[in-house]
């Protein structure tokens, strides 16, 4: 390990919790109810165009409330169908919200981490429904001393405010002792190099980096942070 850290601020979703996974059967429940026949096509639609409306909103060119509420109007009317799009947000974040899958070895992970005395912060951008109660639902809950939601906090990340509320709120906290970990180069990494903060990009796809952030680290796996951090 290269510095001296105390403060770790985890994504959650492709970081820590299995947002695909729960993504997945959301959408199959919610399309079940809604008695849509070709629920693969929806899904296929409505997946790519969801992670582009969440990257618009990181950059500031929609507002969460245009995201939340027109995402399944959307959908359906690619379709030819038309709907309360505000409804079917809301019913599709109480499946949502029920979901709690990890990835494999996450619990293992913080595990190893809260023993080295590390402490534990979430940092995700989402809805607060939706994530407390996912989390609420995981078996990681209880190594996290808190976890910002960027619906709770007031700004998403990468937006410095975010990282300012956090660290108003954490006793004792030190920009050069903390580490923000997370897989999304626009959100994560962009957001920690805003913030002063240094950055773990968690890149298990080894993808290439064709935008501006730049991470302090990149790891591939599990294993990596954790010889990171020993």
């Amino acid at each position: 390990m290269t510095a001296d850290y105390h403060y770790l601020l985890f994504d959650l979703d492709h970081t820590l919790l299995d947002f695909n996974a729960a993504e997945d059967v959301a959408l199959t429940e919610l399309l079940q109810e809604a008695r849509v026949s070709d629920i693969q096509a929806y899904k296929d639609f409505y997946i790519p165009m969801n992670r582009q409306l969440w990257d618009d909103l990181s950059l500031k060119k929609i507002t969460k409330k245009e995201l939340v509420n027109t995402r399944f109007t959307r959908l359906f009317a690619n379709f030819g169908h038309e709907v309360d799009g505000h409804a079917f947000a809301k019913r599709y974040q109480e499946f949502l919200s029920q979901q709690g899958q990890t990835l494999v070895g996450a619990d293992k992970l913080l595990d190893n981490l809260s023993q080295q005395g590390y402490r534990i912060f979430g940092a995700t951008n989402g809805i607060t429904k939706i994530q407390t109660g996912r989390m609420a639902n995981s078996t990681i809950k209880d190594y996290f001393e808190h976890v910002f939601i960027s619906d709770e906090v007031g700004y998403q990340k990468p937006d410095k405010g975010f990282y300012d509320v956090i660290a108003g709120a954490i006793s004792q906290f030190n920009h050069q002792e903390a580490l923000m970990i997370g897989d999304n180069l626009l959100a994560d990494v962009q957001g920690g190099n805003n913030a002063g903060i240094d950055t773990v990009w968690y890149n298990p796809a080894r993808k290439e980096n064709h935008t501006k952030a730049t991470p302090t680290y990149v790891v591939k796996d599990y294993q990596g942070l954790l010889e990171l951090l020993r």
